[in-house]
């Protein structure tokens, strides 16, 4: 009887040793991690929502070299609650603008500016002074630029095709 006692001591001993070798091991070659360190979470940016407000004046500015965009684009935001006389437009200085984009002049115009390029259908919204009226600074205006990408026809190149 005690043959099978010190037997099955042995057996237990020799499992044991074996458990903690591969334990060991796996630690070893970092597949077990006894201190794991706390990954940083990503803090979702909050979806700041824009507001429309009428109250502002709009210019659009063409700058996608396709006639008309802006008379559409001036169209669009008057069937959205804007006075006819409030909106503007005209061509831009260049023809080439990438991007439409919405500028605004000062921090408290940023909510209007985010529900303005909503209701065009989306573009960018930049805060700039560049379009900020010199004589009249608490003036409340928006700026848009249209840009190529709101172009229907691709842009003509200048150089000839290659034959």
């Amino acid at each position: 009887m005690n043959g099978w006692i010190v037997l099955l001591w042995s057996f237990v001993a020799a499992l044991v040793l074996i458990v903690i070798g591969i334990f060991v091991a796996l630690v070893l070659m970092g597949r077990i991690n006894l201190f794991p360190t706390a990954e940083p979470t990503a803090v979702p940016t909050p979806e700041v929502t824009g507001v429309v407000d009428t109250t502002y004046s709009v210019l659009v500015l063409n700058a996608s070299g396709e006639e008309n965009l802006d008379v559409q684009l001036q169209e669009t935001i008057v069937n959205s609650g804007w006075s006819a006389d409030s909106v503007s437009y005209g061509p831009a200085g260049s023809q080439d603008f990438a991007d439409t984009t919405v500028y605004y002049v000062s921090e408290a115009d940023e909510l209007a500016a985010i529900g303005l390029a909503d209701v065009i259908g989306g573009a960018e919204v930049v805060q700039d002074d560049f379009y900020a009226d010199p004589n009249n600074p608490d003036q409340k205006q928006l700026v848009i630029v249209i840009g190529t990408d709101r172009a229907t026809v691709a842009p003509e190149s200048e150089e000839p095709p290659v034959e």
